[in-house]
């Protein structure tokens, strides 16, 4: 015996039985994990007109389904489906809409539904009120038939079946199953009319590809369904940290622009020294004692221009980031303390880089920093070489995510007066072919 049997009753059957028995489901059927029967209606009827339907009493548009052939059809069933714990569903835009709960709950309770599915005007309501055990609803929407609400409700139910799909973990982290919608999937190639694949998925590191998954479905969940997110309860403190943070984040900018890579100009200054103040106030704010003086300065930017080492990152036609990869020689990374460069292997450094405070949160410092491997690469180089501020923990966690190990302490003198630590961190680029 199946561990699911479902009857639909129809005045198509063919063509519910078409659609129900291709692909996964009709596998599963052939396998016999779940068995799906469409029993047509109109086999029922007492006259010689095969008549399933006629006129209101008290006049108005249309037919209505008669009462006796649904129920004939429906003993029909009941009394093939003996021992089974059956639940007898009409599908109706009155009923109580239709959820992954619902799907869940159907599958779990019971192991034999019989799926009604109304036509015309509906169905003569003295049936309802004898034989149905719940009326189910797509959504607030009204459907020809019973037909397509139907073959929804026997796919949801039959995925949940075991043995239907390869393993739980197929619908486990899908949209609904806990209450999120489901995080993004990609497959090849890597890059797609200028999108890419996000760089976490293709690092190999499960654990971090997990938790990034599990953070775009709390921030997918905010942006496309509002509602299910203020009504997820976190149940451990990974999902409430998670769901704080996505809350946080919530007016933060979207990317919906294309987001690119050039050259700066001298004309980009104004934009470059507004995200500097914007990165000096947030810095103080976070207790680090990092671009507090006058550094940067117009004049240092201006210099990396003319050695062609400045890059803007435009959100459209707007400056959202800026960074400089230089060639020339860093006389202070030669007195890295507690740790040693890779040895053996030409380098490119990065350093003055900051995103506009709008867009912190959005992606764009993860994007800078893909930005930044791709000028390196373009420079023949796979090596980058930074430092960062020592309480900068920010800026560490992105270095981190980025692909970047720490080699060790560094002090920097360009700001006097101010603290001249610094954390050193690398980067060997990994090429794939």
């Amino acid at each position: 015996m199946s561990e699911m049997k479902i009857d639909i009753l129809t005045l198509f059957p063919d063509t519910v039985h078409a659609v129900l028995h291709e692909s996964i489901i009709g596998r599963a059927a052939q396998k016999g994990a779940v068995e799906i029967d469409c029993v047509q209606i109109r086999d029922f009827t007492e006259n010689k007109q095969c008549q399933v339907d006629d006129y209101p009493y008290g006049g108005g548009w249309g037919c209505v389904m008669m009462a006796q052939p649904l129920k004939s059809c429906l003993d029909h069933v009941m009394a093939a489906a003996q021992g089974r714990n059956s639940r007898v569903i009409y599908l109706s835009p009155q009923g109580e809409r239709f959820t992954q709960d619902t799907a869940r709950r159907l599958q779990r309770d019971y192991d034999h539904l019989v799926l009604v599915c109304g036509h015309y005007e509906g169905v003569d309501e003295r049936f309802i009120e004898a034989c149905v055990d719940e009326e189910i609803s797509l959504g607030d929407f009204v459907l020809t038939g019973g037909e397509i609400a139907a073959m929804a409700v026997a796919d949801a139910v039959c995925r949940l079946v075991p043995g239907v799909l390869s393993d739980e973990q197929c619908y486990i982290g899908e949209s609904h199953w806990d209450g999120l919608l489901e995080y993004p999937q990609y497959t090849r190639p890597e890059l797609w009319e200028g999108r890419e694949v996000p760089q976490i998925l293709l690092g190999g590191d499960h654990e971090k590809v997990d938790k990034w998954r599990r953070r775009e479905q709390f921030r997918r969940t905010k942006e496309k369904r509002p509602d299910l997110f203020e009504s997820f309860v976190p149940e451990d403190k990974d999902d409430r940290k998670l769901y704080e943070e996505i809350k946080k984040e919530s007016g933060r900018i979207a990317l919906t622009e294309p987001v690119s890579c050039r050259a700066a100009t001298a004309d980009d200054i104004p934009a470059i020294m507004r995200i500097v103040d914007d990165a000096r106030g947030s810095l103080k704010k976070r207790g680090v004692d990092q671009w507090q003086g006058p550094y940067p300065q117009p004049e240092n930017f201006l210099f990396d221009i003319g050695r062609g080492e400045c890059y803007v990152i435009l959100h459209g036609d707007e400056i959202a980031a800026f960074f400089t990869l230089s060639t020339r020689d860093e006389p202070s990374y030669d007195a890295i303390t507690d740790g040693r460069w890779t040895e053996g292997i030409d380098s490119a450094v990065l350093h003055r880089g900051a995103v506009a405070a709008k867009y912190r949160g959005s992606g764009m410092a993860q994007k800078m920093m893909r930005f930044v491997d791709e000028r390196a690469l373009a420079l023949g180089l796979r090596c980058i070489r930074t430092d960062t501020h020592r309480k900068n923990k920010a800026m560490q966690r992105l270095l981190r995510e980025s692909g970047y190990r720490y080699r060790g302490n560094l002090q920097v003198f360009v700001e006097p007066g101010h603290d001249t630590a610094r954390q050193a961190y690398e980067k060997i680029i990994k090429v794939r072919k």
